[in-house]
């Protein structure tokens, strides 16, 4: 067995139980599965880079752990505290996009396909920010913020996989997904009434949101030190 399999393992094995005890409605044990996650999957990526990681992608580890904390505490600052973290983790996605990657160039076959994801982004953003509720109305511009930032990321991910359809993009597509889905759906959880599928998705989607982000991190590192090889 690969010395980062554990880890991977373990990852998984939370993902499970977080599935069992959200469906079970064990709140108390659900925060207990959820916290392995994040540092399952973080020494899953240090084992298998062996222990070397970029100061952009430890502060992006920093910021979901944080965000991570302020959501297992559930207190009154937590909404602000998740959101404030996970724009920064976006943001920092997003520098890496611009400073590692080619621009991204369009033919005219590509016109079509992305035009179409621009509409859904756009369609997306404006349906879940007109969703009035009191939280949303004192953070208003904080939200519309984060939304924005949140549609230059997929936009950059959707369209990159349009445009190459390599592996890396792939994987960017697939976390781009699950960030979506986590922040609509989180928000669900706060405009309709409580249902377990509601909580489920948003959990199951958050979780793998880290997976596929640690998987385009490993991913960038090889396409980077195969570059370095060629050269």
């Amino acid at each position: 067995m690969k010395a980062n399999k554990p880890s991977l393992i373990l990852f998984f094995f939370a993902l499970l139980c977080t599935i069992i005890f959200d469906w079970a409605g064990q709140d108390f044990f659900s925060i207990y599965a959820k916290a392995i996650v994040l540092p399952a999957i973080f020494f899953y990526f240090l084992i298998s880079t062996e222990f070397k990681i970029g100061s952009t992608e430890a502060v992006i580890f920093l910021f979901c752990f944080i965000g991570q904390v302020f959501d297992l505490m559930d207190i009154e600052i937590s909404e602000i505290g998740g959101v404030m973290s996970f724009l920064v983790v976006y943001l920092l996605i997003i520098k890496l996009y611009v400073r590692e990657h080619e621009k991204i160039k369009l033919a005219k076959k590509d016109i079509l396909p992305v035009s179409i994801v621009v509409i859904f982004i756009v369609y997306l953003l404006i349906s879940v920010l007109s969703l009035q509720f009191d939280n949303m109305k004192k953070f208003s511009a904080l939200y519309t913020f984060y939304g924005l930032v949140l549609s230059v990321l997929s936009y950059f991910s959707f369209v990159s996989y349009i445009t190459k359809g390599t592996h890396i993009t792939l994987l960017m597509s697939l976390m781009a997904i699950s960030y979506i889905f986590s922040d609509i759906f989180y928000i669900f959880n706060e405009y309709f009434s409580y249902s377990i599928v509601l909580v489920l998705i948003r959990d199951v989607t958050q979780i793998l949101a880290y997976f596929f982000m640690v998987e385009y991190f490993l991913e960038k590192l090889k396409f980077q030190k195969k570059v370095l090889h060629n050269d």
